[in-house]
């Protein structure tokens, strides 16, 4: 499989990377050890370093700064799953328990501050401005991604422009800060790196329109959740807009109500409203559409392994399984 093929390419870097992460979340307090060492072993696909990796090594890096910084990637996205799962009251993440139901929500959020504070540590000793500028913008633009979700929730008025916002803040902007990230180290020129940046934006979007798409028709056992979770969140996501978009007025007052209320009442309501209107398929258009749209703006680059292997990523956010 392709997603292999990249693995094995990138295999000494993300060791690298994981020596990294594991040596600077030491911490003399153990509460802090425990709850970030379950997190960062729970099996995740590690594809924001993986970008940093590829991105650089497009641009032609030869230096080693991509291994803390790629961690730094990881160490954010590590925060918001910790503190995302508290806000949503998340039982099962990767089909494990979630560190807030082990440890607790106290722990859980003053840990996620903990590696939020020493990713920043890492991103000062990189000693470089434009990079801390560009993590430190996508750390902002993340919460406020998080914000906006949390006043959409339960909300059955979000349209897709505004649910397009959601995800391209609190998903996708971490994607475009790994890609641009790399680019950066490989100093490429302004035009290289919008253009690396828009590549990371839109495989961002396509991975989570796919992730909505997951929740409604995946294996919980491949998943690692529960089908119909956002839904019991009250998330209105793509599918269930669409949903309402071409419904019945019966079907569009189902996953109303089930927006509205939040848990799984409607479940069955809403999996039939979704499967007559087309919902994952149309989803899943537009996960492609981001998908093609990310690949096209690696035409600019020079024929390389690495430049392959990103346009592959873009397939792979599209018909992967979990």
């Amino acid at each position: 499989m392709p997603i292999e093929a990249i693995r094995e390419f990138i295999a000494a870097d993300m060791q690298a990377i994981d020596r990294v992460i594991r040596s600077r979340l030491h911490s003399e307090v153990a509460l802090i050890g425990q709850v970030a060492e379950y997190i960062i072993g729970g099996g995740g696909k590690r594809l924001r370093p993986a970008l940093v990796v590829l991105s650089a090594g497009a641009h032609g890096y030869q230096g080693a700064m991509h291994h803390p910084l790629a961690a730094v990637i990881e160490f954010i996205h590590t925060a918001t799953l910790l503190h995302d799962d508290v806000v949503d009251e998340s039982g099962l993440r990767r089909g494990r328990a979630t560190a807030n139901s082990l440890f607790g929500n106290a722990a859980s959020v003053l840990v996620g501050d903990f590696v939020y504070s020493r990713a920043f540590q890492m991103m000062v000793e990189a000693g470089n401005m434009r990079i801390l500028e560009v993590l430190a913008e996508a750390t902002n633009i993340i919460a406020e991604g998080e914000v906006l979700q949390l006043m959409n929730c339960r909300n059955p008025d979000l349209d897709e422009a505004g649910y397009l916002q959601v995800i391209r803040c609190k998903t996708a902007k971490l994607f475009e800060a790994a890609t641009r990230i790399g680019a950066l180290l490989g100093g490429a020129n302004l035009a290289a790196e919008e253009a690396m940046a828009r590549y990371g934006a839109h495989l961002g979007t396509a991975f989570q329109l796919i992730d909505d798409v997951l929740d409604y028709s995946s294996d919980p056992s491949v998943i690692g959740k529960n089908v119909g979770d956002d839904l019991a969140e009250g998330k209105p996501t793509l599918p269930l807009i669409h949903a309402m978009r071409c419904g019945s007025p019966a079907q569009v007052a189902a996953v109303r109500r089930a927006i509205e209320a939040g848990g799984l009442d409607e479940l069955p309501a809403v999996l039939e409203a979704i499967r007559d209107t087309g919902a994952l398929d149309y989803a899943r258009e537009r996960a492609r559409a981001e998908a093609r749209l990310a690949s096209a703006e690696l035409q600019g680059l020079a024929p390389s392994r690495q430049r392959e292997y990103l346009i592959q990523l873009s397939d792979f956010a599209v018909t992967r399984s979990h």
